[in-house]
């Protein structure tokens, strides 16, 4: 490697370093970082929604996006906190992506076939057609690139910043309604279906960073949900109706309270009532750990060591 190739890839691993660093300028109050740092990662969604589009049904494209999508994001994201914040990015701390993403995910994929299960139960789900491994691969690709980003502005912009103005009880209640409505834009939303995303996920990732302090465990959950509904079991991820057929072609047939209806199973009543336990169960740890802020103390906490 060129010392000119090499310089990118020292300055990208810098923005993620824990090393404390001397201030070069003033932080600005959370009120005015708040709607720059909005900005930007609307400009980051929309460019990654650019490629998702480029991609398309190819699942090497796919991939190749979703990866793209994780790596802009974690670096704009990471640039922008040490450049207006003037400090460590420790929710992005690299020595716990690992065994954060790693417990995400399976919690994530575990509460969505304990769903699916209470579903099928009842009679609401089946499938037909054969086995899709390409579809499995670019749902993949577009889940991880979706989880990275929307958890990046959710948790890490929104969350974290509306706790400084209005406590952690606060910021789950915007973040969490403001996540919910977003979902309100795709093709087979529902009031209903957005309400039920701002309890489920919307309370349940903003939890998961309150209890960590670190994005990677909301991270892998968000992505883990995700594949599961769509990228295995083939069902309507939050009434987007233009996904990819993963896996299996899943088909859901029953009233509405039970299967979710054209929103998918995450408006189903299983769904709100099976993420309510890993939230609580964040919260507890996020209270027990002394992580439940008011607004005195969000603003002038240090961040702590994450613990999952």
């Amino acid at each position: 490697m060129s010392l000119q190739d090499a310089q990118p890839v020292r300055w990208v691993k810098g923005r993620f370093s824990q090393a404390p660093f001397e201030p070069t300028r003033p932080v600005w109050p959370a009120g005015v970082r708040l709607p720059v740092l909005v900005v930007l990662f609307v400009l980051v969604t929309g460019f990654a929604a650019g490629m998702r589009a480029v991609a398309g049904d190819n699942p090497v494209l796919s991939v190749t996006a979703g990866a793209a999508t994780v790596v802009l994001s974690l670096t704009v994201y990471a640039a922008a906190v040490r450049f207006l914040e003037q400090r460590p990015v420790r929710e992005l701390d690299p020595a716990q992506a690992r065994s954060g993403l790693r417990t995400g995910v399976l919690i994530g994929l575990g509460a969505f076939v304990v769903t699916l299960a209470a579903i099928a139960l009842c009679g609401g789900y089946g499938t037909k057609g054969g086995v899709s491994v390409g579809g499995a691969v670019t749902v993949l690709g577009m889940m991880a690139g979706i989880a990275v980003v929307e958890e990046l502005l959710f948790r890490g912009v929104v969350f974290r910043l509306v706790e400084d103005l209005l406590g952690t009880r606060g910021a789950l209640a915007v973040s969490g309604l403001l996540f919910g409505s977003l979902h309100l834009v795709n093709s087979g939303a529902t009031v209903w279906g957005a309400l039920a995303i701002a309890v489920e996920a919307g309370l349940m990732l903003g939890a998961a960073y309150a209890a960590t302090r670190a994005l990677w465990l909301p991270i892998g959950l968000h992505f883990g949900w995700n594949f599961a509904l769509s990228g295995i079991f083939g069902v309507t991820v939050s009434g987007n109706e233009d996904m990819p057929a993963g896996l299996l072609h899943g088909v859901l047939s029953g009233p509405e309270a039970i299967t979710g209806g054209g929103f998918g199973p995450e408006a189903s009543v299983f769904a709100i009532l099976v993420c309510a336990v890993p939230t609580v169960v964040l919260l507890r740890t996020a209270e027990r750990r002394g992580r439940l802020r008011t607004r005195r103390q969000a603003r002038s906490a240090e961040t702590p060591e994450p613990l999952i």
